[in-house]
């Protein structure tokens, strides 16, 4: 049997129509199939590649370590430089309440060590969350979630959660002296890029503080540069009191975690101890390729580039087809209007050597979120062939073909 019939046979499966492209190698923003084939990947493995595919830099961090050791002990009990190196590194970007790094081993793990966290430091239990939000599929963070697809099946879910309109000011007053946290993104990936109004995210911040309400914020896919700053929250002025991280957080490994004051996160360890512990979390190979990725980016002056790469794709990406593009940094949705030629732009992506993706609650548009580090040509090559990419699947419309 070929590879590709044995990963349909013996791989679990996420959909019905997995793309079945089989990688053998990636460089940079490139990804080659057995035949070849060169993929020009827009997504960065969704925001995880903020570097790019086999940076030399990671590569050789990941390397060093696994001559060193690679899992001694489950998270917590040992000292382990690539944790200490990696958190002490991290926090001296932060405010200075971000100053204690929780690690975790996916972003679903450390939602659901949020919501433990904030349960724990107020001794409340209500959870409030935005429509449109998604936080993850474990059964914690996909109660948070609003809409109905991706749950239905799966009742009951956890208790005390309740919904409020992001971007509303009006729906603050659901946050009151019994909520425990409210859990946002201050940019909502999932409805296809919808970014938080600085007027709704300072007054969040006011009616948390009010209330005695922990305000988290999840930055998993929106943090390490991907909007322009280090993380989205320093654009509004104010300070989540956790910051939730993972995706390009492992250096394209697996990795997660909280971060807050010591004071807040030292509630996990106590009374009784052990009140969230991860096997895997802040594995040594991930925070060793991490702490390389977060150095690249930093000395490279990468996040710097940010806005004037996504201005000149966005000014590339004029076509009648597109009805909006909606931009926070390198993270896009091109918005069609329709879903039916977003499906037909996507099948020929793939067919052309373009890897992009749908987003979950917003079908009419594509995902663009390419590595930090691509250069001017390639964002000129991207848009050039999106483009060509969007006349193709016209083409495929008016003549007829399914």
């Amino acid at each position: 049997m070929s590879l590709k019939e044995d990963f349909l046979k013996y791989v679990g499966q996420t959909s019905s129509f997995p793309t079945m492209v089989q990688v053998e190698k990636a460089e940079g923003i490139y990804l080659y199939d057995q035949s070849g084939k060169r993929y020009l990947d827009a997504i960065a493995g969704i925001c995880v590649s903020a570097l790019g595919h086999n940076d030399k830099r990671i590569v050789k961090a990941i390397q060093k370590q696994a001559a060193h050791y690679l899992h001694p002990m489950v998270y917590g009990e040992f000292v382990l430089a690539p944790q200490v190196l990696y958190a002490k590194l991290l926090v001296a970007h932060l405010p200075e309440k971000l100053n204690n790094v929780f690690y975790t081993n996916s972003g679903s793990e450390a939602i659901e060590g949020a919501m433990k966290l904030a349960k724990r430091y107020t001794g409340r239990h209500e959870i409030i969350s935005c429509k449109g939000a998604y936080h993850g599929s474990t059964n914690g963070a996909m109660s948070l979630m609003s809409e109905m697809k991706y749950k239905t099946g799966y009742y009951p879910l956890m208790p005390g959660i309740r919904y409020m309109d992001f971007n509303d000011i009006g729906s603050l007053e659901k946050i009151t002296e019994q909520t425990a946290c409210v859990i946002t993104e201050p940019i909502q990936a999932a409805p296809g890029v919808r970014i938080g109004r600085p007027d709704f995210i300072r007054a969040l911040r006011k009616r948390c503080d009010e209330t005695g309400t922990l305000l988290i914020f999840d930055e998993i896919q929106v943090g390490f540069g991907r909007t322009g700053t280090l993380f989205a929250f320093e654009q509004y002025g104010i300070v989540p009191d956790v910051l939730l991280v993972a995706k390009a957080f492992g250096g394209t490994l697996p990795l997660g975690g909280l971060i807050a004051d010591r004071a807040i996160l030292e509630v996990l360890s106590r009374n009784p101890m052990l009140g969230f512990i991860s096997t895997f979390g802040g594995h040594p190979l991930s925070c060793a390729a991490g702490m390389a990725m977060l150095e690249g980016i930093l000395e490279e002056k990468l996040i710097s580039q940010v806005a004037e790469k996504s201005k000149k794709l966005q000014s590339m990406l004029t076509h009648p087809r597109i009805k909006a593009i909606r931009a926070a940094g390198l993270l896009m949705a091109i918005d069609f209007g329709e879903e039916a030629f977003a499906l037909k732009v996507l099948e020929t992506c793939f067919e052309m050597g373009f890897i992009t993706d749908f987003f979950l609650f917003n079908e009419k548009c594509i995902r663009i979120a390419p590595p930090l580090n691509i250069s001017m040509e390639e964002i000129s090559e991207l848009g050039s062939l999106l483009l060509t990419i969007i006349e193709q699947a016209d083409a495929k419309k008016d003549s007829g073909i399914a």
